[in-house]
């Protein structure tokens, strides 16, 4: 289980940059990123309520779904989708509602919820909004386009740094979008 990439970009926009290393900042979020802040920074939430907390911090998806992706045809790769960290090793997916996830030797990211693919995934490459999305055996739902995170604490995080997983004390409970 390891960090494959790191990404973080100030400004609004679908993609990420990709860079050596980023920082973590206990209660913000990812230093000189857009989404960082202890209130809410996506921009349809914010227009919604921007007093509400943030709980997606940090946007963590597994190179997994790049690989799923790229045999569907599409053109991924870290960073592109958005995310912050790109894992690989760890089903994100099957994560419980409040699990820590420690990043590297410092860093630790509790994990709030799942993300909700938006139509801005469509700006990137046409189809991508739906290929994020599938339906289970039962007909519900699943968002598979990555999972986010609150930094509980700060430290810096490179492609190669382990992660360790904490689940959290029993019952589970299952991710639901943030």
């Amino acid at each position: 289980m390891q960090v494959v990439a790191v990404s973080a970009r100030a400004s609004h926009t679908p993609s990420k940059d990709t860079r050596d290393g980023i920082r973590l900042i206990a209660g913000l979020g990812v230093e000189g990123d857009a989404h960082a802040g202890e209130t809410v920074q996506h921009v349809s939430r914010m227009r919604a309520d921007p007093t509400q907390p943030n709980l997606r911090q940090v946007h963590l998806i597994h190179e997994e779904l790049h690989d799923e992706l790229r045999e569907q045809g599409f053109d991924v790769a870290p960073g592109v989708m958005g995310e912050n960290v790109t894992t690989r090793g760890v089903d994100l997916l099957g994560l419980p509602t409040g699990t820590k996830l420690r990043l590297g030797e410092e860093a630790m990211v509790e994990v709030t919820g799942l993300r909700n693919p938006c139509k801005q995934l469509d700006t990137i490459q046409r189809g991508l909004m739906n290929a994020v999305l599938d339906r289970d055996a039962d007909g519900n739902l699943v968002r598979k386009s990555g999972i986010m995170g609150v930094v509980l604490a700060g430290g810096d995080v490179r492609p190669g740094d382990a992660i360790e997983v904490e689940l959290p004390a029993q019952p589970h409970c299952p991710l639901e979008k943030v």
